[in-house]
């Protein structure tokens, strides 16, 4: 890579960790923009439950790819690929460097290593997929994945409808298993790319997170939950923190359970992407009690 290439630098880490108020001083010092890559945060539907920046911290910085699209929009990783790439082509423009921000380690890898090109999905496999996820529920498509993608099954997140979905779509349009276009060679990127990563003792981050989650009940999150219920099909509710709130507006769970759950689920998810981002050894990692101006030192010595 060329030292005049380009500079994408991506702020990564667990959830709650800080990424967000790092990711702006970053770019104010650096005088640039943000780009998201947290696939939470598109969707302009949702806020509280999504931990998007502030309005003050939007403010201060330009961002793209927050409230950029509407949950009933058909979104996924290759199409914010394409959109993220395009953006970056304009804004390298005007910048050296521009600042990546987000914990979705899949939306990371496409637009800093490229995505592996899938084959269309054929809309009523697709119907087929989500018709007997809701009649027969997660473990049924666990069992059809196991069976026609066993690699892929030791790999994924079996408590995540929406990755198993995914695969066995590929699988079922294709005829082909979802692992083998992973491992397809990824593409190069005219830019250069630095990963720094935030971390701190698990008591710490897990600390965090709770107080996280009550901060958002207190902000709000079960009428912002209540105000998407008509959507609750969608793929962009099948995460953590809404799903949770489902159940208790169906009366599965209390609300001091509902958000007991929430709290775990957003634990186990933090330990997940601490787990995915550890097997990139291009990251360089920080506790979140590091001196900002040593954070900079090791920046610029990466550049």
């Amino acid at each position: 890579m060329s030292s005049t290439s380009p500079i994408l630098l991506n702020v990564v880490g667990p959830t709650a960790i800080g990424k967000t108020k790092l990711a702006i001083d970053l770019a104010k010092y650096f005088e640039t923009e943000i780009i998201s890559t947290d696939s939470r945060q598109f969707y302009k539907e949702l806020s509280i439950g999504t931990a998007v920046p502030s309005k003050e911290e939007l403010s201060q910085i330009p961002h793209h790819f927050i409230h950029n699209k509407s949950i009933i929009d058909d979104y996924n990783v290759g199409k914010y690929e394409k959109e993220a790439l395009n953006k970056l082509e304009k804004l390298f423009t005007k910048h050296k460097l521009i600042i990546s921000v987000g914990g979705s380690g899949l939306y990371i890898d496409a637009i800093n290593k490229g995505l592996h090109h899938f084959p269309e999905v054929k809309k009523n496999i697709r119907q087929s997929l989500h018709n007997n996820y809701e009649k027969f529920g997660i473990e049924y498509l666990k069992q059809d994945l196991k069976k026609n993608d066993p690699e892929y099954y030791y790999k994924v997140d079996l408590s995540n409808p929406v990755r198993i979905l995914r695969a066995l779509e590929v699988f079922w349009s294709s005829g082909t298993p979802y692992s083998s276009y992973l491992k397809k060679e990824k593409q190069n990127r005219p830019f250069k790319s630095i990963y720094i990563g935030l971390n701190t003792d698990r008591e710490i981050l897990y600390n965090r997170i709770n107080h996280r989650v009550d901060l958002m009940m207190a902000n709000g999150l079960l009428e912002e939950v209540e105000s998407v219920l008509k959507y609750r099909d969608h793929n962009a509710l099948q995460t953590v923190g809404y799903k949770e709130m489902f159940l208790y507006l169906d009366e599965h769970f209390t609300l001091d359970e509902a958000i007991n759950e929430i709290k775990k689920n957003s634990r186990r998810y933090a330990k997940r992407q601490i787990t995915w981002f550890k097997r990139n050894p291009e990251i360089l990692w920080f506790d979140i009690h590091t001196d900002f101006s040593a954070i900079i030192q090791k920046v610029k010595s990466a550049l």
